[in-house]
């Protein structure tokens, strides 16, 4: 294990000890914040110690048995034994690894997925639905619910904008790094000549906060019109000014509505929608501020800035951000994303691991 993560895994393990003297004094007892902050930080530190522990006293095991190797008569219960800790001190080494990479506070939470067409016209509307499905058939297969927030449908299929939420522990953490430009090369339907296009949408993944209350947006900060409906819906539709749109002036976020027949139900969504964009953009500069995250997150949808590409007469594609290429396009647009989201996850834990071992503590 590197000196560096040593040092630091010996520096919690101070202060582990520390907290449990701190635990036992009577002016912690009796303070009841101090007590509580204490406790938390206590039980957040105690796995990861008590995994250390573990792995000091594997090494000084192995030393031990190490002393006995040039015992003949014993040598190949040696090395067996030597076999059995080394891949024990991989699998304790592998969890604390996984322990020692900060929690987003985030990645426990349910999320609202936003996918846009960008450059492409129809192409970029049909390919918009397509990786709808695709987030769609994922979430599905982890057992999350879908639920559609609002859409802009394009006349030749697909959207123009499609906003869902998707409720289910760790979504938002297993799904932020689809943030960004998707561009899809093909020949569409209407292609005569047999030319290949390319295409972008936008996909954007923000959290949602259960703790954040509405109210926490200054209601003189927002701009709420109505609207009649349109599209498909009956006479309901055409006649009830029930569709909202709300504009938040400081940061100009505009999110409309009309899916519900209720214009009570789609100026809810409507704001739950605008407080998780208020909320992911402040996070979003956030992660300006950090290499690990700016490197994988955002891009425009210009086509020029993309994150992946999904090359259909290949059946490939190519994750830009980690060089990363598979050939199960296929697959992939069935919902089968973790072919994509393990590989950016595992480089994303990597950068965080080696900026640590070339922290000075």
């Amino acid at each position: 294990m590197n000196n560096s993560i040593l040092n630091k895994l010996k520096s919690l393990r101070n202060r582990y000890q520390e907290i449990e003297i701190l635990l036992t004094q009577k002016n912690i007892i009796s303070n009841r914040d101090k007590l509580k902050s204490l406790s938390q930080e206590y039980l957040k530190l105690s796995e990861i110690v008590k995994c250390f522990i573990e792995w000091e006293k594997l090494e000084t095991d192995i030393k031990n048995v190490h002393s006995l190797f040039n015992d003949i008569e014993i040598q190949n219960l040696v090395e067996e034994e030597l076999f059995l800790f080394d891949k024990r001190k991989k699998v304790l080494e592998k969890k604390i690894n996984e322990l020692l990479i900060p929690e987003d506070p985030n990645d426990k939470h349910s999320c609202f997925i936003e996918i846009r067409a960008a450059t492409g016209g129809d192409e970029s509307s049909i390919f918009a639905g397509e990786l709808f499905r695709m987030y769609t058939r994922y979430a599905e297969s982890c057992l999350w619910k879908v639920e559609i927030m609002s859409t802009s449908e394009s006349e030749k299929g697909g959207f123009k904008e499609v906003i869902a939420k998707i409720t289910g522990k760790g979504a938002c953490g297993r799904l932020k790094f689809e943030s960004g430009g998707h561009r899809v090369q093909r020949v569409p339907e209407t292609e005569s000549q047999g030319r290949i296009h390319t295409s972008t949408c936008t996909v954007a993944i923000m959290p949602v906060q259960p703790n954040t209350k509405i109210e926490e947006i200054n209601p003189s900060d927002l701009k709420i019109d109505t609207f009649r409906s349109s599209g498909a819906g009956g006479q309901h539709v055409n006649t009830t000014d029930s569709a909202i749109r709300i504009t938040h002036i400081p940061t100009g976020h505009v999110v409309e509505c009309q899916d519900e027949r209720s214009q009570h139900k789609n100026k809810a969504k409507a704001l739950s929608i605008l407080s998780a964009r208020v909320h992911a953009e402040k996070v979003e500069k956030t992660h300006q501020e950090n290499a690990y995250m700016r490197r994988l997150l955002l891009g425009s949808g210009e086509r020029s800035d993309r994150n992946r590409t999904y090359n259909f007469p290949q059946n490939r594609i190519t994750d830009h951000r980690i060089n990363l290429t598979i050939y199960k396009l296929n697959e992939v647009l069935q919902g089968k994303l973790e072919f994509l989201i393990e590989p950016i996850i595992q480089e994303y834990q990597a950068d965080i691991l080696s900026s640590l071992s070339k922290s000075t503590l």
